[in-house]
């Protein structure tokens, strides 16, 4: 188990059933990417590999 997997549990635990759209998730992110700047460049990686999973020349 990756240490993050906790965080992710953590996640799914206390929100698994609400529903959110994609921009509140974004919004939030922008939150996240403000108070902890330091982090700027894995939440973008991970921004981007979201909006990309279903594209097609990346199988």
């Amino acid at each position: 188990m990756y240490f993050t997997d906790r965080g992710i549990e953590e996640l799914a635990d206390r929100r698994g059933p609400d529903e959110v759209t994609l921009a509140w998730v974004a919004e939030r992110l922008r939150e996240f990417v403000d108070l902890n700047p330091e982090f700027e460049t894995p939440v973008e990686r991970l921004a981007s590999w979201l909006a990309r999973l279903d594209d097609e020349d990346d199988d």
